[in-house]
């Protein structure tokens, strides 16, 4: 069966659509059933074309990536999760809609590289240090059997991979 896995951040312009870039990239290449979506609870309506930018050079593909309402996956006829992950502090702190299922929820927080200061260069690389953070964990929820964990042990092994 699927893990269907749900990555929150408040705009879903950059850290929650790498997380689920990234997800699916590795999910598919290592031959896992696996399948991440993104959202957010007041989205920008555009992916930040920084997160594009580095996803492409990574070798990942961005095409078809939308910015996109939390409602969307709050709906009975949505994927079911197993999982959703915050990525942005202000979005594991707001009150999310209730989940069908009732998946797990954990917190991962990155800074946004959204708001790096200083040049176009110097934002770019904020953007490729946090593909690389998301990317780091991404593989070690990976390297998991998924499918033989139950709630609880997962729940535990997603907060010791968020504390690295």
């Amino acid at each position: 069966m699927t893990c269907n896995i749900l990555i929150l951040c408040t705009h879903n312009s950059a850290r929650s659509v790498l997380a689920e870039a990234m997800f699916n990239h590795w999910a598919r290449l290592l031959d896992k059933d696996v399948r991440a979506f993104s959202a957010g609870s007041a989205p920008s309506g555009r992916v930040n074309p920084l997160a594009l930018e580095v996803l492409q050079a990574a070798g990942v593909d961005g095409a078809g990536y939308r910015s996109k309402s939390w409602d969307e996956f709050a709906d009975a006829a949505a994927p079911p999760m197993r999982v959703v992950i915050t990525v942005c502090d202000s979005a594991a702190a707001e009150s999310c809609p209730v989940w069908p299922g009732g998946p797990l929820r954990v917190h991962w927080g990155y800074p946004d590289p959204s708001g790096a200061p200083g040049s176009d260069e110097a934002r770019r690389a904020a953007f490729e240090l946090t593909r690389q953070a998301i990317g780091y964990r991404v593989l070690q929820v990976l390297a998991l059997p998924l499918e033989t964990l139950s709630d609880a042990q997962l729940r535990v092994a997603l907060e010791n991979i968020g504390r690295c």
